[in-house]
């Protein structure tokens, strides 16, 4: 029987793993994908981290290069790649959990190739890519056109000369409608949601302001189960405030309905709209947790801090919110994944 299994091996599965072999314990990784990187490999072309490089380290592992860089996607993925190779234990790639039960006095984990494993405790550090937050739209019922979700979203050429309506408010939204007005040919974009865009800064920041050391503070206080999704706001990087106030993306609040092809708007006329991109987020892909019992009714686990409330030797690394405002980023997960090594016990046998 293994000591720990720990599902997933992006950026929360690699901290958690780093944290437990530091406290003498010995984990089994397992991961869907064909190599340790995340969800990062995924995202689209143009992705640059929100933070600068040196805020991004993981324990142990300093980002390389300038410090003061927005890293690219694929220098995320690198530097994952990199820190799962420094790992003394072993990860098993292409290995998609399927389900998680009690048996004895630990876990029993099956994965989709039937292969079926046992663990004292276990961790879920599988992150939220595979699951696509689509929010109910009643707005969008009636829309016969196209509707993608950012997951779908790799970058700007395909959306030439369409009309594209991005809906969100996040940073990825903000990226993306930026990007796709700017860059995708004859493309007319509009960023629409139920309010106005919150930015962090009167002004883009620079990798070297004093804004991050105060946002590294502030990620340090355990606040997390106070904040709800969105609490965050718009960290410009790039001048994305400047592009939205030219109306490069134009912003407009949410459509009220749709027939056909058309989106209409309070105070405007209906427009024909090719396509509809829902910059809304992610939620925990975490349904192979349902036969253990451990999920609400909304997907979402029961948990103090990343410690299961309803399952001794359950925990989770890289939650929305775990214990602080950055909880879900590679800022975070390394003060959570320490946090959970130190606290996590084995499983108690059924009575």
């Amino acid at each position: 029987m293994e000591q720990v299994i720990v599902i997933g091996a992006g950026q929360s599965g690699i901290a958690v793993a780093g944290a437990l072999l530091r406290r003498g314990l010995r984990p089994l990784v397992l991961t869907a994908d064909a190599e340790p990187a995340g969800a990062w490999p995924h995202y689209y072309d143009s992705l640059k981290v929100f933070t600068p490089a040196w805020f991004n380290a993981l324990p142990g592992q300093p980002f390389p290069g300038d410090p003061h860089r927005y890293p690219h996607r694929d220098e995320v993925a690198d530097y994952l790649r990199s820190g799962a190779a420094r790992l003394d234990c072993e990860i098993r790639t292409g290995q998609l959990v399927t389900e998680v039960t009690r048996q004895d006095s630990g876990y029993r984990v099956l994965t989709a190739d039937g292969a079926e494993l046992r663990a004292l405790a276990v961790v879920a550090a599988s992150g939220q890519f595979t699951n696509p937050h689509r929010p109910p739209l009643p707005a969008l019922a009636g829309y016969a056109g196209t509707v993608l979700h950012s997951a779908d979203y790799r970058g700007p050429e395909p959306f030439a000369g369409k009309r594209v309506v991005v809906v969100g408010a996040g940073n990825s939204a903000v990226q993306i409608a930026v990007e796709l007005a700017l860059r995708a040919e004859g493309a007319e974009v509009t960023l629409a949601s139920r309010g106005p865009v919150h930015y962090a800064t009167n002004e883009p920041v620079p990798g070297g302001s004093r804004f991050w050391p105060v946002l590294a503070a502030a990620a340090k206080l355990p606040v997390g189960r106070f904040l709800k999704p969105g609490s965050i706001p718009v960290i410009d990087t790039d001048g994305y405030r400047e592009a939205i106030e030219a109306g490069k993306p134009e912003r407009r609040e949410m459509f009220t309905g749709s027939r056909g092809t058309k989106l209409e708007w309070k105070g405007r006329a209906a427009d024909d709209v090719d396509v509809v991109l829902l910059a809304t987020g992610y939620r925990p892909a975490l349904d192979y947790l349902r036969p253990l019992g451990a999920l609400g009714a909304d997907g979402l686990p029961a948990h103090r801090n990343g410690l299961s409330k309803t399952h001794r030797g359950l925990a989770f690394v890289g939650l929305d919110y775990q214990r602080t405002i950055l909880s879900a980023t590679l800022h975070g997960v390394g003060a959570d994944a320490a946090y959970v090594a130190k606290r996590l016990r084995p499983a108690r046998p059924p009575r």
